[in-house]
């Protein structure tokens, strides 16, 4: 999941630059009446001020030399405040849980409805739109401030079950065992592989459509046969999921996109 983009500048460090503030972690910035709030990583050895836009957590990093100054970093990024401003507008646009919104399930899309006075917590159903036309829809009970984690919720499980069934089905055809499965809300990766067996997912594979959580279910599996991506590697991945180069594909042309769901305008 790479970043949106990335601006470096070469700067000449100077004894003198030394951060006047060393434990401030963040600086604001205005243009054209936008305020953005932006991280600061200060990096042993860098050379250069590099800011990042994040597609994933939506927000905007500056990596700093050690030793260069606050006052330097914040001067760096004033001069590049509207370009921050124009990547920050390229971001697509969030999609909270509420009702109404239209969220992909399993690469399905469905759209949010609270029922406030129904039993139960959250489920799916297929709702009549015309005399020939069906659309998939997700309910939720109980009362409103409670939907958004409802539906976080529900999509945790789901995700769960489906990850946990494929990797047993594959850890099956290996004869190998995971030590673990654990579901999270990752923006760098979408799974991984311990050094133990222990694998971990995104939560948002849920969101994609079934071959490309299973894909990443056997990557991870595989991981647990070679820890590297050799050929080997890769041939036993493909071997347990043929379409591994389709689902890269999607990932690489949507991934971005499923870090949408669930997040509010003014994240």
């Amino acid at each position: 999941m790479p970043d949106w983009v990335i601006l470096t500048h070469m700067i000449r460090i100077l004894r003198r630059d030394i951060p006047e503030r060393a434990g401030i972690s963040h600086l604001d910035i205005s243009h054209s009446g936008d305020s953005f709030r932006i991280a600061l990583k200060r990096v042993t050895g860098a050379r250069s001020y590099t800011l990042r836009v994040r597609a994933a957590t939506r927000d905007v990093v500056l990596t700093m030399p050690k030793r260069s100054s606050v006052a330097s970093a914040k001067e760096f990024a004033e001069r590049h405040a509207a370009w921050i401003g124009a990547r920050l507008a390229r971001l697509p646009h969030p999609v909270p849980f509420e009702p109404g919104s239209r969220i992909p399930i399993r690469g399905i899309e469905h759209v949010i409805v609270h029922r406030p006075e129904a039993r139960g917590t959250v489920w799916v159903e297929t709702l009549a739109d015309g005399w020939f036309s069906y659309s998939q829809a997700l309910i939720v009970a109980g009362e409103f401030p409670h939907l958004h984690r409802r539906v976080a919720d529900f999509l945790k499980r789901e995700a769960r079950k489906d990850l946990e069934s494929a990797v047993r089905r594959h850890c099956s055809v290996l004869e190998v065992a995971a030590r673990k499965v654990t579901i999270r809300d990752t923006t760098s990766r979408w799974g991984s592989c311990s050094a133990t067996g222990s694998l971990n997912f995104s939560w948002r594979l849920i969101l994609a459509p079934p071959f490309v959580l299973d894909y990443l279910a056997a990557h991870e599996v595989a991981h647990l046969k070679h820890m590297n991506h050799s050929p080997r590697f890769w041939a036993l991945a493909t071997k347990l999921a043929p379409e591994t180069q389709r689902a890269e594909a999607w990932l690489q042309a949507n991934g971005t996109n499923l870090h949408r769901f669930g997040a509010c305008a003014e994240d």
